[in-house]
């Protein structure tokens, strides 16, 4: 696909940071004695809701990844494929907010509820930016060659202020996680299971 294939790299590469995100709720334990049961239960409810949708986030970035190495990707493959992936990922992100938010305040936690709101804030923010770029994919010309590169660069140009966001949600969950949510969080077996191995650094 002449003209798009550099734009397919550069999108790839501006959306691999979007499963970062996820990882950022996970986290290793130093501590002998246990934190609260009420934090833990805490802990358990946002951690199973998370693995399913770190997947979808993950899988919506391989898909981009591969078309981002086919030249000669068709630009309506290459459009079913972008939109199918903001998508996933606006859902995916939609529902880690819902689950913290549905969480509610984590039990015993100094500045607890606002750690909360700021986590599930940033969230639901990813997740209408994706949804935004899914819109704008839509609207691409795939008949146009010169149209639709043109539109795929204005979508990565846009991936970028996405990245930025994603920076500032993957500090708010590392803030919410701080301290004793961070031990809770350490003993969900769901959320071991979604860590990285450069995750578990702790």
């Amino acid at each position: 696909m002449e003209g798009t294939d550099p734009v397919n790299k550069k999108l790839a590469a501006a959306l691999s940071s979007g499963a970062v995100l996820v990882v950022a709720l996970s986290g290793c334990s130093s501590k002998d004695s246990g934190p609260d049961p009420k934090l833990l239960d805490w802990a358990k409810s946002v951690c199973d809701a998370v693995p399913p949708q770190d997947t979808k986030i993950r899988a919506a970035n391989d898909s981009i990844a591969k078309i981002a190495t086919d030249s000669n990707l068709p630009p309506k493959t290459a459009k079913a494929t972008y939109a199918q992936a903001f998508q996933d990922m606006s859902e995916a992100y939609k529902a880690i907010a819902s689950a913290i938010a549905g969480a509610g305040t984590p039990p015993g936690v100094d500045g607890g509820a606002k750690k909360q709101q700021d986590a599930v804030k940033n969230l639901n923010g990813l997740s209408t930016s994706y949804a935004d770029l899914k819109k704008q994919v839509d609207g691409l010309d795939t008949k146009d060659q010169g149209k639709f590169a043109k539109g795929l660069h204005d979508v990565a140009d846009q991936t970028k202020q996405i990245g930025e966001q994603s920076n500032s949600g993957t500090a708010a969950l590392k803030r919410l996680e701080e301290g004793d949510v961070k031990e809770a969080i350490a003993q969900q077996p769901s959320c071991k299971v979604n860590a990285s191995p450069s995750a578990k650094t702790g």
